[in-house]
């Protein structure tokens, strides 16, 4: 663990669950100045060997990702980081509010069509494959999901409540939201803003991520029922997100 003199500038990536926070991590890490170090509050990422570590304070893990971060022999940290998932919170209520009151603070949201996300969060728990490699030799499609109108309205829900209360506690100039979809169609663009945003030097990417998606088909041919879907949801405020081919 890491007891530096002058401590990196901190940030945190914030998301819902399947919204590309892994991705853009594994993009950001290609920084020779910035180091971001997974899932704080996954009892089960790697980044951290210390399973106990969710047995300390709040304020103790926090200053476990900003002051005490494992070290990277071929990185000059100057910006150090972790992300967290809009699930991971309920297990500990307060946490967000010491993550609004740490010292400068720099919050990424990343956010994408809530649907696809959703989508994607029943794919990965019914083929339990959480993330998709260049390495890997499946290059089957995962099946297709449908979606209850009650899982959808409650899912939506929680994503609007928690990009709001995001928005709403932090100061404008700290946030910097990343649509995902614009992510993965000019990552450079994308991530000359994030360089801005967290000032410091521009960086071009090697292109060796090799993390990949899982689902690349649209999602009217990944649900089941997304005709009756877009039915049900037509007309009211959800009724964007079955736009098949934009951004929402």
């Amino acid at each position: 663990m890491n007891h530096p003199t002058l401590s990196p500038e901190p940030f945190v990536i914030l998301g819902m669950p399947r919204t590309g926070t892994h991705y853009l991590e594994e993009l950001l890490n290609e920084h020779p100045n910035v180091l971001s170090n997974g899932e704080l509050l996954n009892p089960y990422d790697k980044n951290w060997p210390d399973r106990d570590r969710l047995l300390h304070s709040d304020h103790e893990l926090l200053e476990l990702a900003y002051l005490r971060y494992p070290m990277r022999s071929d990185k000059q940290v100057t910006r150090v980081g972790c992300k967290i998932n809009e699930p991971q919170f309920h297990d500990r209520p307060g946490f967000f509010a010491g993550l609004t009151r740490w010292p400068g603070l720099k919050v990424i949201l990343v956010r994408r069509n809530i649907l696809e996300s959703l989508r994607s969060l029943v794919q990965a728990r019914q083929t339990r494959e959480w993330l998709k490699y260049r390495c890997d030799n499946d290059d089957a499609p995962p099946p297709r999901v449908r979606l209850s109108v009650t899982a959808c309205e409650a899912y939506f829900k929680t994503a609007d409540d928690f990009h709001a209360r995001v928005a709403h506690s932090f100061s404008l100039t700290n946030i910097l939201v990343v649509e995902y979809e614009s992510l993965l169609r000019e990552p450079a663009a994308c991530l000359a803003t994030i360089w801005d945003f967290l000032r410091i030097p521009a960086f071009q990417l090697s292109g060796r991520t090799i993390l990949q998606r899982q689902e690349a088909r649209s999602l009217d041919h990944t649900l089941t029922n997304f005709h009756e879907l877009r039915l049900h949801f037509a007309g009211g405020p959800y009724a964007r997100l079955f736009e098949v081919g934009k951004v929402c």
